[in-house]
């Protein structure tokens, strides 16, 4: 099968009601990196040193050798940010996730010690802080099931949560199947936690932030000052505090790291930020493993026959009729690129009319020609598929007088002799009445203008039938 493994949809225009507690507008959750000690280094077994995100700027590895200084910018980390840090958030009553590195928690039992006695989420952020993108998928697992180990051996309890960073293309999958997860967090797709299917496993996915993200103060195009960092951080809240006026409350995450938020100058944007959604009601503060519980017991997971993921047999079998008695439309739209995007009725609507727009204009026509007659014959006889029978008796077309049926059955003959196929329209639309004057009004129609409208009426019928069955 020819399928896109990218999912363009998400929640689509109706996402859900998060619900969060105390009827909260905004769930802010802050997360600390805490990967001090677990960085690329030659003492650490590593081809070179680090080089990534510090406040060295164009920094590079160095193969082979220590880079003094970038190890004292990760030890500033260590020794002096996260202490400034916990007393800004125990202070500020505030719980936070900590992304731990297993290697760096090993190194760092004060921390960790502290990170407990705040009761303070720590979850795994990998064994080691390196890059995984090229990393054997087998090595990987075995990289994972290391940092399970190490963590739960430092920590006292293994991870509920997760979060690589510098992943691979098998990260989230390879931690899904790990099976021990809570929800994962290598996405930056969402507003929202939302349900992955894996194989036949369900993984509750809790999207991250590389934008409110102190990581910028280390990149380009970045903050410079703290008020910079808070003032982008003051943006974002006050849209999304006012979604969640609106009825449509979110999720905000912010990233933060040690050895950049924990400098002096930049902690005063985040002070500042912290003081400043203080002054709101309805802020709800979480740690991410908060939001997991909050999410399974809402909003749980329900799997549902994916088109996408269906057999020829299976799809053809369940959407065939969607184009009237022309499942040749519904075997096109199997071999088009499908993806989770049309497991919707708008998305696989839109699969099934391209191939019935490009079809030969001889096929289009038979797809108009299987459709039957306006309270015709067939009706009479009770010989319409379910799914005519359902629509014309929405409109009041089962239960005509004999004048209607009269009438009905005059316009359908003329129409017919005149086009060569039946008047067709998407009855769900209108009444009894709005049917018979459209059918007065096209019936003068030239050919072609009444071929290009009837094959609009068909899509629209098939919109109709998709939404019966699909979300």
């Amino acid at each position: 099968m020819n399928r896109y493994a990218r999912d363009m949809r998400g929640y689509g225009p109706n996402p859900p009601q998060p619900q969060w507690p105390n009827d909260a507008k905004i769930a802010v959750q802050f997360v600390l990196n805490y990967e001090e000690g677990g960085e690329n280094c030659v003492l650490h077994g590593d081809a070179g040193s680090e080089a990534f995100l510090s406040d060295i700027a164009g920094a590079a590895s160095w193969p082979g050798q220590r880079h003094w200084n970038m190890e004292s910018i990760y030890e500033y980390g260590a020794r002096a940010g996260f202490w400034r840090l916990h007393r800004l958030f125990t202070g500020a009553d505030i719980p936070v996730t900590i992304y731990g590195v297993a290697t760096a928690l090993a190194r760092s039992p004060e921390q960790v010690a502290a990170m407990k006695a705040a009761d303070w989420e720590i979850a795994s952020h990998g064994l080691k802080w390196v890059e995984h993108k090229d990393m054997p998928e087998e090595e990987e697992r075995a990289a994972i099931a290391e940092a399970i180990r190490l963590h739960t051996e430092v920590v006292g309890e293994r991870p509920r949560g997760w979060y690589t960073g510098r992943c691979s293309e098998n990260t989230v999958s390879l931690v899904a199947q790990e099976g021990g997860f809570d929800y994962v967090s290598d996405t930056y797709d969402d507003d929202l936690p939302y349900w992955l299917e894996v194989g036949g496993h369900h993984q509750l996915i809790i999207p991250y932030t590389l934008e409110a993200n102190d990581m910028r103060f280390a990149t380009a195009p970045g903050y410079i000052t703290g008020e910079q960092f808070f003032t982008y951080l003051k943006d974002a809240f006050d849209v999304l505090y006012e979604e969640g006026i609106d009825g449509a409350p979110k999720m905000m995450s912010i990233g933060l790291h040690c050895r950049l938020i924990g400098r002096p100058g930049k902690l005063a944007g985040l002070k500042k930020f912290i003081n400043y959604i203080k002054g709101f009601e309805g802020v709800w503060t979480p740690r991410r493993i908060d939001i997991a519980d909050h999410w399974k017991a809402n909003h749980p997971h329900v799997r549902m026959d994916r088109p996408s993921q269906m057999t020829k047999v299976q799809f053809v079998e369940r959407f065939g009729g969607i184009f009237e008695h022309s499942q040749w439309v519904a075997e096109g739209a199997f071999e088009l690129e499908l993806g989770l995007a049309h497991d919707s009725a708008v998305g696989l609507h839109n699969a099934l009319c391209r191939v019935f727009r490009t079809a030969p204009k001889v096929e289009r026509l038979g797809v108009l020609t299987a459709h039957p007659d306006l309270a015709g014959k067939l009706a009479a006889a009770g010989r319409l598929t379910e799914e005519s029978t359902s629509e014309q008796a929405s409109a009041g077309l089962d239960l005509l007088t004999d004048t209607e049926r009269e009438t009905f059955t005059r316009l359908n003959e003329e129409y017919v002799a005149k086009h060569g196929f039946p008047f067709i329209i998407a009855v769900r639309d209108h009444n009894k009445a709005s049917i018979l004057s459209a059918f007065e009004r096209r019936i003068g129609h030239d050919t072609d203008t009444e071929f290009a409208e009837a094959c609009k009426q068909v899509e629209r019928i098939a919109h109709f039938r998709l939404q019966d069955i699909l979300p």
